[in-house]
């Protein structure tokens, strides 16, 4: 054990010789005084309702009932960063990151659920969001099995123009609206970016934590 301690003392003098707090701690006070993610037009939920969104997933998952009976469940997440997506700015929007959305509807009195698989961009320039079509799924019954159809994936500008329109004043129908895809798009974000900075904290916690359990407070630079 004195030659674990000895080993973690002489790690943790690298470490702030690496200087590894001060730039932890800048980093914080970055993301705490930045505000990347401006809700500078309409968003909001409209008549869903937050089922999920624990602070520990990366997804939410929101739910509405129509008028008519009908149930349209909303899942979303953001996608997968890609080469080049760090410089938001070629591509014109303050979101470096799309979200991957499926909306589920389903009928009163009916055990099979219509699905789309949604991609929602964000822009500087015109629509602020914007959703595209992958794919859609018929599926029989809230069971799956092996006589579920799925359309193959197409990409949206494939589609033809009015039904192109058609898909999405359906989807419109049912509350999935630019007002619902802008307050995806900026919480999505903002989770992300508050997971990252509670990693931050965390790992600052660890890097000032003495061999006693108490804080060292002569590491602190603020």
């Amino acid at each position: 054990m004195p030659r674990i301690s000895s080993v973690l003392r002489k790690g943790r003098k690298a470490i702030q010789e690496l200087d590894l707090l001060k730039v932890l701690q800048s980093e914080i006070r970055h993301e705490d005084s930045s505000n990347p993610f401006q809700d500078s037009k309409s968003a909001s939920l409209g008549d869903f309702k937050l089922d999920w969104d624990s602070p520990h997933s990366q997804d939410v998952v929101l739910r509405k009932k129509c008028e008519s009976g009908e149930e349209v469940a909303v899942s979303a997440l953001l996608g997968p960063r890609t080469y080049g997506e760090e410089d938001a700015e070629d591509k014109e929007s303050i979101f470096p990151r799309e979200a991957l959305m499926k909306v589920c509807i389903k009928k009163p009195g009916l055990s099979s659920i219509l699905q789309f698989d949604c991609g929602v961009s964000g822009s500087n320039v015109g629509d602020w969001s914007s959703v595209y079509i992958n794919s859609l799924h018929y599926l029989p019954s809230t069971s799956l099995d092996c006589s579920i159809y799925k359309s193959p994936s197409y990409r949206h500008e494939e589609l033809d123009p009015d039904l192109r329109i058609e898909i999405k004043t359906y989807l419109e129908s049912k509350g999935i609206e630019e007002s619902l895809t802008n307050f995806l798009l900026l919480h999505l974000h903002r989770k992300e970016q508050g997971q990252y900075v509670h990693w931050l904290r965390k790992l600052e916690e660890m890097v000032t934590q003495g061999d006693d359990g108490q804080t060292n407070a002569g590491l602190d630079v603020t």
